[in-house]
């Protein structure tokens, strides 16, 4: 048997749930073997075939091997920060005024739109960099700072980009509908108009598109305004997510449900009704426990009805500059843990497995199974429980991408 290289003396974390549904999935003192990129055995070292033969022999020394991290919702790219507007909450000037100087959401969208692509490409590179240093394989990257058709395309292209250049898989949101520009004040549905009819058709046309994402609250757009893009993304035959019941129920994880959604993210508002569509039809509750952290919210998502209806909870960090700013998938599992309850298992669940089906990519990654792409990271850890319990320490030695040990340089 010839494989192009092979793992050994690891523990396996696999989240394989068929293997073992209430464990890690885990096979200590064991071997994985790659081939073209994807795994092509795996399992106790005691039974390797005596014949195999690798390009590649990598001891693990004793490490422990899990997928690829996955951070299923960012908006990792975007251009200058909020740092000062931070600042300023905390002496005591009111988000009300912060507004009418120009900040929040407007100053990014300001300074994203004045960015040119290399320019907010080297801004976001460093943000994703320390990502992956983490541990990550695979991450979403949203528009939503643009509001007009050039900067939202400038914004996927750059996602775009920044896959061709480091070693991560990164899927795409189009998230026009994320606020109103000032440009469109007091006229919400004309905006919406422009979302439908020129803005998504538009990008679509370019490829930079492979979900279609919506901010559903009083503060955002309402559920007839989230249908009508709903619709839109349906004619072009793109899968869509929500955020969703973040600040009130606006039945929008319903509503996102009905349209078979991938997702539907936050959800600290979320409703029994909301509980029951997304269970019925597959769509999976995505939790961003830095969000919560970042506003001080005291409501928390209906953890326990979530999971007595056996809606899968898949984690990210919403990395973004106002809410969550934010790169790290290990501080974003222990915060599940500490602030949600989740336990180590589901922490870890959340941020592979769950997190691929937040994506639709749960075939091809997010546990290591035989025919998966060979997404890891080894961890210099006694147990995997660690990944959730520490804060500040990243015990990440070892990172491989399609079956390649990746060398990632820069700032983080």
């Amino acid at each position: 048997m010839a494989w192009n290289s092979i793992w050994i003396n690891v523990h396996l974390a696999t989240m394989d749930e068929a293997r073992d549904s209430a464990s890690y999935g885990e096979i200590r003192d064991a071997a994985i073997a790659v081939q073209d990129g994807k795994i092509a055995w795996l399992g106790a070292m005691a039974d390797l075939p005596a014949d195999y033969v690798a390009e590649q022999v990598v001891d693990g020394q004793g490490a422990w091997l899990t997928p690829g991290l996955i951070d299923c919702h960012t908006h990792i790219v975007y251009a200058g920060n909020r740092s000062h507007e931070f600042e300023a909450r905390l002496n005591g000037v009111a988000y009300e005024e912060i507004a009418r100087q120009g900040g929040g959401i407007v100053s990014t969208v300001k300074a994203t739109r004045a960015a040119s692509d290399e320019e907010l490409m080297q801004a976001s590179l460093p943000r994703v960099l320390s990502s992956l240093r983490e541990g990550v394989t695979c991450l979403e990257i949203k528009s939503g700072y643009g509001l007009d058709t050039a900067t939202e395309a400038k914004m996927l292209r750059v996602a775009r980009q920044l896959q061709q250049d480091l070693p991560v898989r990164v899927t795409t949101t189009f998230l026009g509908a994320h606020a109103l520009p000032p440009e469109f004040a007091g006229r919400a549905d004309d905006y919406i108009d422009e979302v439908c009819e020129r803005m998504l058709p538009a990008i679509a046309a370019q490829g930079l598109i492979d979900a279609v994402d919506v901010f559903c609250e009083k503060i955002g757009f309402t559920p007839a305004q989230t249908t009508r893009v709903f619709e839109a993304a349906r004619k072009l035959g793109l899968p869509v997510k929500l955020h969703a019941e973040q600040l009130s129920d606006q039945g929008g994880a319903a509503l996102t449900a009905q349209y078979q959604g991938l997702s539907a993210d936050h959800l600290e508002y979320l409703s029994e009704a909301g509980i029951a569509a997304m269970r019925e039809h597959g769509t999976v509750a995505v939790l961003l426990p830095g969000a919560y952290y970042y506003l001080r919210e005291t409501k928390m998502p209906p953890i326990a009805a979530l999971r007595e209806a056996g809606v899968p909870i898949a984690l990210a960090t919403d990395c973004n500059p106002g809410t969550s700013p934010m790169t790290s998938p290990l501080l974003t599992m222990n915060m599940a843990c500490t602030l949600f309850r989740l336990t180590p298992l589901e922490a870890l669940r959340g941020i592979t497995i769950h997190a691929a089906r937040a994506l639709g990519l749960h075939d091809e990654i997010g546990s290591l199974q035989v025919g998966k792409q060979a997404d890891f990271a080894l961890w210099n850890i006694e147990r995997p429980a660690e990944l959730a319990y520490m804060i500040g320490v990243n015990p990440c030695v070892g990172r491989v991408f399609a079956g390649q040990i990746t060398k990632l340089v820069g700032k983080s």
